[in-house]
């Protein structure tokens, strides 16, 4: 039994003459709004300002159809710069104080289980870690002795 495998499922069709769906909606949406906000400035502003308002909206549409970073499309960069103005942000920065003696280390061979973790001391990865490393730091040098 011979299955066919898709391919190129990463190409959109093109629905539109030469445009993907997307790329029509982005210059379909921005044509509309760039409209909709010429009709009505129009009423109340100069003709030319209503256009000067107007064409960055057409510009915005093509560019998010055609315009890629990185091999990226643009709505990708403008979603993302959207998630971060509007996401709470977490700015933390505190020195802590140590009082004298705090700062001392017990060695493994002193520990009676050399992989525990104490529970002042954080994750268990970096602990393991810290362990497997001054365990070889050891074992290298009483090979070197």
């Amino acid at each position: 039994m011979d299955f066919q495998v898709p391919q190129f499922i990463e190409i959109e069709d093109k629905i539109f003459g030469p445009l993907t769906f997307k790329q029509f909606v982005y210059i379909a949406g921005g044509a509309g709004i760039a409209f909709v906000v010429y009709s009505i400035l129009s009423k109340f502003l100069p003709t030319i300002i209503s256009i000067v308002l107007a064409v960055p909206l057409v510009g915005l549409g093509l560019a998010l159809a055609f315009y890629k970073i990185n091999e990226r499309p643009l709505i990708f960069l403008v979603q993302a710069a959207v998630l971060y103005l509007f996401r709470g942000k977490l700015y933390q920065w505190k020195k802590e104080e140590r009082a004298l003696g705090e700062d001392r280390v017990t060695l493994p061979s002193a520990q009676k289980n050399p992989l525990a973790v104490s529970p002042a001391r954080g994750e268990r990865l970096t602990d393991i870690a810290w362990n497997l490393d001054v365990q070889n730091n050891q074992i290298k040098k009483g090979n070197n002795e």
